[in-house]
């Protein structure tokens, strides 16, 4: 028994070890993100904007139509959207 809970644990041990080392690299990949959005800011781009971009570019073309499209809809029960001619 004490063989099989040996190679269990040594088992155990490398999954968290690989975890903490991905944990480590995405927290470094995080903080270069975060770099490149602060030299974007320092050249005079609103990262707001920026994220959105990266939102938008994320998603499926149909999916993002679909957004738009409620969006429109919404804005536009709130008197927001762009002008509906007069009927």
């Amino acid at each position: 028994m004490s063989d099989v809970s040996a190679v269990a644990g040594d088992h155990l041990r490398s999954f968290i070890e690989r975890i903490e080392r991905l944990e480590e690299e995405k927290k470094t990949i995080a903080d270069d993100i975060k770099d490149v959005y602060a030299e974007a800011k320092g050249n005079g781009f609103d990262t707001k904007v920026l994220r959105k971009i990266i939102s938008i570019r994320k998603q499926d073309q149909n999916e993002r139509q679909e957004q738009e499209a409620i969006l429109d809809l919404y804005l536009q029960a709130l008197g927001m959207g762009p002008d509906m001619p007069d009927e």
